[in-house]
């Protein structure tokens, strides 16, 4: 067996309830505590940790157990106690016998809780001589644990009855532990423990099983990562969330069918003790399920009632099944029981017992799904197939598509040799539809692949053709690129082309509207249009048609990021309403998937969130499970745009392990980049994003690749290398400028114009602001707007036109704030705060710089605090001179602060002193900073003063010696 695991999940209540014991026998009142639950809760761990936290406080901790065949051992458990606190048992144990046996056992039970008493109110610490004082030592408080009571003897739990009376008087605390699945009938503690408990003698707490949320946590903590949610749901209904069984299941995931030895062999060793008609109907009882139908296991047996009355009977008592309220219904206590007594089976009594498991099913009007599975088990493959097929449509119509996948694998591994092969194909096409819906994409392309070859032999073009819009979705998820999917898409056109007729019309406009989504996908805005019009042409004009509404959500798409933003959202959600009314799931899911991640990217976040909630809820209630991962994942986007990382982090995390398709790991990982960038953690950062950015450039979509430059143009600028930052940007600006984007471009904006000043590029930035303004404008969508001014203040401040920048920045915070946009929100604040510095009103600089430093602490984002704050929140193993930025760089809206060993030069003489370093004289570095060579002069004494320099020439070689931090404080703030 593996080593039990020392995480502990799922037991704050009792450790809650354990402290507060624990501090009232430090207090002189102690207790008997009961911890019962059944085998593999975790009564140990938990009782471990417990007497960490005893040890801790200054107990004296003494650990019994009890064992197997200690129920004919009188007393064992209580010699052991005592002789742990160093008292003799031997003459307490032997004392003569006088002939009254019943007095003697109450004398030896005195004795022996006479005996712990004493020793427990006798625990001192051993003094130390210059602490020693006439009133002597205090009692040392002690916790006593008994483990494993369930195979205590009688005279051991009579004698923790006994000292139970004693404990409220004492500083000692005894915790005894036993499986509540083994208190048998006439098993000692059985007995004792209910007495105990209604005389209010002893206390109980039961340790439940972990939720499925409990589960998923403890698997996370012992795996070392965030495990899929289908894969924690897997373990948790195979392991009923017990502990030791989910450490046991972890170690054979993958092995879906597996059944660790270990938990099999206790199984079936508590099984051998059963009877041999209780252990005959428990067999049977196996090949129902975890849940069996007491009629349906009567007509499997063929016994009378009082047969399996009794039978029943001893399995309840026995911890192997326990009964519904309903009286008709039992289940078996754990799912790893009945898998253990169905593989124990003999094969061919197995494939017996199933085939009466289906007769009867089917006589007493049992699911199609169920019966299919008995005759598929007892190896009658023409009925499995013939009840699966009607089973497996019945799913889809419940939306249970993860039942459908199961069903339809069914239908096909028990296909008849002689069904047509055009048969084979259908079956094919909607199993790889419902993979599809539950995010198997790569069994579903090649499950449609096989199909559409399977058309293609048969020479039915059209059904073929069908199939490509279908195949060419699932590999946009698998990561294919743009010129691929348009590719297979025109070869589809070309299949149909000598083709007519009303099916053939609707292929094709089908065809086209994948076509259109396609290019919209990578906001090639014109050809999508196009494209979609053609669509429209070609389709019927049902509006709530399938196809009509998959081009209500690509057009409406289109408008958005065109800029016609009513126009757009309107068809969006009247594409949604549309496809929900005629109950068209996978046209709703996607709807919410488009309108949702629309919104959380042109900054509508309050949309973004009604429509991404709604529709992750719709997505999990149809089992349309990529589309719920992929809005997850943009979710998780909006929470980071909104300054909320801690939950951005959170959702992307689960996303990325849950999801996968290829588009929802893109956007997770654009989220986990942006949050690890904010927090200096600039490895994980870089990994995210490149590995972002490749999976992007390999799909050929602007939407995928250009938020990944933009998180590697924000690293390279943080770290001090702005011209790497300016090579990603002039990269995100060319793939923006050949669509004419404005949705993926705006966030370089004002990144853009930082980098270009940090090289001191003044007309570089004018230009690319230019040029990028030109593009937003164009667009004209509203999130994107603030961005022009936001670059526009900077460029103006730079050039010390602080009046034009304060009243753009002024516009630019206030922009941001209204749109719940953090990260350049709290920059323009900051910008605001340099600005008040520049303009000589140091209490609204101060003020600004505060709001900012507040903003930026509230989400955890180190980049953006102050100087002073970000020295004592320097990253685990970073110094504070280089965390965050470049070294030496001052934070936003603070005034410039020399680094350690560097003069206190305002922000203006640093720029005076960065001119001078370039040869500058007075009257060119007044042209520069638009101010009188008069006050240049008295800014070169006032440097001269600090630097105690004599010569212009020493200013000169200061300043090229610190020429990094005189260009950052020219330049901008934190390289943001």
């Amino acid at each position: 067996m593996r080593a039990p695991s020392h995480v502990l999940v799922g037991r704050d209540d009792l450790l809650a309830l354990a402290d507060r014991r624990l501090t009232a026998t430090a207090a002189g009142h102690g207790e008997l505590l009961f911890l019962a639950g059944e085998a593999g809760i975790g009564k140990t761990r938990l009782l471990t940790e417990i007497a960490g936290r005893a040890a801790a406080r200054g107990f004296r901790v003494v650990g019994v157990a009890a064992f197997p065949a200690d129920t004919d051992v009188a007393g064992g458990l209580i010699a052991d106690a005592l002789s742990a606190f160093g008292t003799r048992t031997a003459k307490l144990l032997g004392q003569s016998h006088d002939g009254d046996s019943h007095r003697q056992r109450r004398l030896l039970v005195t004795g022996l809780a006479d005996a712990l008493a004493e020793a427990g109110a006798g625990s001192v610490p051993q003094p130390q001589p210059q602490l020693m004082t006439g009133s002597g030592p205090e009692p040392q408080p002690v916790l006593l644990t008994c483990e494993d009571l369930h195979w205590a003897d009688d005279l051991t739990l009579q004698t923790l009855a006994r000292l139970a009376h004693r404990l409220p008087a004492l500083p000692m605390l005894i915790i005894g532990t036993y499986r509540s699945d083994e208190l048998y009938p006439r098993v000692p503690m059985r007995e004792w423990r209910t007495r105990l408990l209604n005389q209010r003698h002893a206390e109980e707490a039961r340790l439940s099983r972990l939720s499925p949320a409990d589960t998923a946590a403890l698997a996370a903590a012992i795996s070392g990562t965030v495990l899929p949610a289908t894969v924690t749901g897997a373990i948790f209904a195979r392991s009923d969330g017990i502990p030791l069984h989910v450490e046991e299941f972890l170690a054979t995931v993958g092995a879906a069918a597996a059944l660790p030895d270990t938990l099999a062999d206790a199984v079936l060793a508590r099984a051998a003790s059963l009877s041999a008609p209780a252990r005959s109907l428990a067999g049977t009882a196996s090949v129902i399920g975890r849940s069996f139908d007491v009629d349906l296991l009567t007509a499997i047996t063929g016994e009378p009632a009082d047969a399996i009355d009794a039978g029943l009977r001893e399995l309840a008592e026995r911890f192997f099944v326990q009964p519904h309220p309903d009286g008709f219904t039992y289940d078996f206590r754990h799912a790893l029981i009945r898998d253990a007594l169905h593989a124990d089976l003999p094969p061919l009594r197995r494939r017996e017992l199933h085939a009466r498991a289906a007769e009867a099913a089917l006589a007493a009007g049992f699911s199609d799904a169920f019966v299919s599975d008995q005759y598929e088990r007892a190896h009658r493959p023409a009925e499995a197939h013939r009840c699966a097929v009607t089973a497996a449509a019945g799913a889809v119509r419940m939306s249970a598509h993860r039942e459908a996948v199961e069903l339809y694998r069914r239908a096909l591994r028990t296909a008849p040799a002689d069904l047509p092969a055009a048969g084979h194909a259908t079956l094919l096409t909607s199993l790889g539809a419902e993979l599809a819906a539950v995010d198997e994409n790569s069994d579903a392309e090649e499950t449609l692949l096989r199909a559409y070859r399977m058309r293609l032999e048969l020479g039915d073009a059209l059904s073929a053709a069908d199939l490509v819009p279908q195949l060419v979705a699932v590999r946009h998820l698998l990561g294919a690129g743009l010129d691929e999917r348009t590719r297979l898409l025109r070869e589809g056109l070309d299949l149909i082309a000598e083709h007519s007729g009303e099916r053939a019309q609707e292929i094709r406009a089908g065809l086209h509207a994948a076509l259109a989504a396609a290019y919209m996908l990578d906001r090639r805005l014109e050809e999508a249009t196009e494209v979609g019009v053609l669509a429209e042409a070609f389709s019927i004009e049902d509006c709530d048609h399938p196809l009509r509404c998959h081009l209500g959500g690509t057009l409406g798409s289109i408008l958005v990021f065109g800029g016609r933003m009513d126009e757009g959202w309107q068809m969006l959600a009247n594409a949604i309403g549309r496809a929900r009314r005629r109950g068209l799931e996978a046209e709703a899911a996607r709807g919410y998937r488009m309108l949702g991640s629309s919104a959380s990217v042109l900054v509508e976040y309050d949309r973004a969130r009604r429509w991404l909630a709604e529709g992750i809820a719709y997505a999990e209630s149809v089992e349309r499970f990529n589309d719920r991962h992929y809005m997850a994942a943009h979710l998780a986007h909006v929470d980071w745009a909104e300054g909320s990382w801690e939950a951005a982090e959170t959702g992307a995390t689960r996303a990325l392990a849950d999801g996968r398709g290829i588009t929802t790991r893109i956007t997770a990982l654009h989220v986990l980049g942006y949050v690890a960038l904010g927090r200096a953690r600039w490895d994980a950062a870089a990994e995210s994003m490149r590995e972002a950015a490749a999976l992007g450039e390999a799909m050929g979509e602007l939407q995928r690749v250009s938020p990944a430059w933009w998180g590697l143009a924000s690293i390279a600028l943080l770290r001090g290398e702005a011209g790497e930052a300016i090579g990603w940007c002039e990269r995100g600006y060319s793939a923006s400028a050949k669509v004419r984007d404005a949705a993926y471009l705006f966030p370089y904006v004002v990144t853009g114009v930082r980098a270009y000043l940090a090289t001191r590029d003044l007309t570089g930035a004018r230009d690319w602001l230019a040029r990028t303004a030109a593009l937003l404008g164009k667009r004209e969508i509203p999130g994107t707007l603030g961005a022009i001014d936001h670059g526009a203040g900077l460029v103006h401040l730079h050039e010390g036109q602080t009046g034009k920048a304060r009243a753009e920045l002024e516009r630019a915070a206030a922009f941001w704030r209204g749109r719940r946009r953090f990260w350049e929100g709290t920059q323009a604040v900051s910008d605001q705060a340099r600005c008040a510095h520049r303009s000589r009103r140091p209490a609204d600089a101060a003020r600004l710089s505060d709001q900012a430093a507040a903003q930026a602490e509230a989400a955890g984002a180190v980049v953006l605090l102050p100087a002073g704050a970000r020295s004592a929140r320097a990253a685990p193993g970073q110094s504070s001179s280089a965390a965050p930025g470049r070294p030496g760089s001052t934070a936003p809206g603070h005034p410039a602060r020399a680094a350690p060993g560097l003069p206190q030069l305002t922000p203006r003489e640093m720029e005076v002193a960065g001119l001078i370093g370039e040869g500058a004289t007075n009257r060119e570095i007044a042209a520069a900073l638009s101010i009188s060579p008069k006050t240049v002069s008295a800014h070169v004494e006032h440097i001269l003063t600090k630097l105690a320099a004599s010569r212009r020439a020493q200013i000169a070689t200061w300043a090229a010696t610190h020429s990094r931090r005189l260009s950052t404080d020219r330049g901008t703030s934190n390289g943001l």
